[in-house]
């Protein structure tokens, strides 16, 4: 079966800067690839064949560099926003998308076997499918629990919390398609509450393997110290 997989790289990585003010965020470098390449080539691993970028922000960048995909034997082509449509919005652009495919953001980096993500989707013939991961959020301040009288209820030193986040990527099913308007910006958040209002079924899929968003200044520099020694891990050796 075909797996095709629609890649987010359109954005601009102000969460970055200084350092995407030269650099698309997906180039930015890992080890020996850019962020990008590294997940195409765990993609290509995984068998998928076709994959489209969503590009927009430097997107003759990032054409130089991936061009039609034949380095990696499988195909590459491209989808232009001419203005920024958020994380949904682009799928509009695309006119040929499979019964099911994997949407997914261009600066993740994780272990995830997609093509089992995509197969366990697509035989249960899910609409939408979200790989989840548990994060811990790490409070640098001591906080305040106080009562409307003014006065102190609690206090906790630097707490840490822990919540399931969407990892960036997602199993979409082509039904969803017809929800998204055409030429304006709508992201995963609408389209999350859209289907939840109209009571429509989202899977959520929880992975407990390596996961960071290298948009994130602290991740981005975990990534750099980390990749080398789980290179197996990614499928790159």
């Amino acid at each position: 079966m075909t797996k095709r997989a629609v890649i987010l790289a359109g954005g601009r990585g102000t969460r970055l800067r200084p350092y995407t003010v030269v650099l698309p965020k997906p180039l930015m470098p890992i080890g020996d690839y850019p962020i990008l390449e590294v997940v195409i080539r765990q993609l290509a691993h995984d068998g998928f064949d076709h994959i489209t970028m969503a590009v927009n922000h430097q997107a003759e960048l990032i054409r130089a560099f991936f061009g039609d995909g034949s380095k990696w034997n499988l195909r590459i082509d491209y989808s232009l926003e001419e203005k920024p449509l958020g994380t949904i919005g682009p799928l509009r652009l695309i006119p040929d998308l499979p019964s099911h495919f994997l949407v997914m953001n261009g600066d993740v980096l994780t272990d995830i076997d997609f093509g089992e993500f995509h197969r366990t989707h697509s035989d249960a013939n899910r609409l939408f499918t979200i790989s989840s991961y548990e994060r811990e959020q790490h409070v640098d301040f001591g906080v305040l629990v106080s009562g409307e009288d003014g006065m102190l209820r609690d206090f906790k030193e630097k707490p840490t919390s822990t919540f399931e986040v969407s990892m960036g990527v997602y199993m979409v099913s082509r039904e969803i398609l017809p929800l998204i308007p055409i030429g304006q910006p709508y992201g995963f958040d609408n389209l999350m509450h859209d289907l939840l209002r109209a009571n429509r079924p989202v899977q959520v899929s929880r992975f407990g393997g390596y996961w960071l968003d290298i948009g994130r200044p602290d991740d981005y520099m975990k990534a750099i110290d980390e990749f080398q020694s789980m290179r197996q891990r990614f499928r790159l050796d």
